[in-house]
């Protein structure tokens, strides 16, 4: 696991950026972290990596929303989400391999995340901007993280 403190929004987005080069398109990347948390800054950042210029916000009433960069990504929010029926309704399965996979509250739907998905947990500290990450899955790049 690769643990790393970021002191602002901008170090979040710059984070995103920086897994961004490191995605081969089809990878899940589960989100953990309260509200206010940094979930959609760290997506945005991710984004700006793959080319994505669309404004980037939390898809919490639309469920995803699709954007079109170096590779398709495809941003949830499982906010709203309490079982596999719901998912289904959304689509969630036709989604799959089809592109870069984003999860926000991802904790609603532990059992149906994919295996090998990259997994982000990001912590509040008392400092209002800090955040504390914590990732698993990429292990193998913590010198380019880090």
């Amino acid at each position: 696991m690769i643990r790393l403190d970021s002191p602002s929004t901008e170090y979040t987005e710059a984070l995103g950026a920086k897994i961004a080069s490191l995605l081969k398109g089809r990878e899940m990347i589960a989100m953990f972290g309260d509200l206010g948390a940094g979930k959609t800054a760290f997506t945005r950042g991710l984004c700006a990596g793959l080319g994505i210029t669309d404004g980037v916000s939390s898809p919490t009433f639309a469920i995803v929303n699709a954007y079109q960069g170096k590779f398709p990504v495809y941003h949830f929010d499982m906010y709203r989400i309490t079982n596999a029926d719901d998912l289904f309704a959304v689509g969630y399965y036709d989604y799959l391999g089809t592109g870069v996979i984003i999860i926000e509250w991802s904790e609603n739907i532990e059992e149906e995340l994919e295996p090998d998905c990259i997994r982000v947990t990001i912590r509040k500290t008392e400092n209002e901007n800090e955040r504390i990450f914590e990732i698993e899955g990429l292990d193998e790049y913590a010198d380019v993280l880090c």
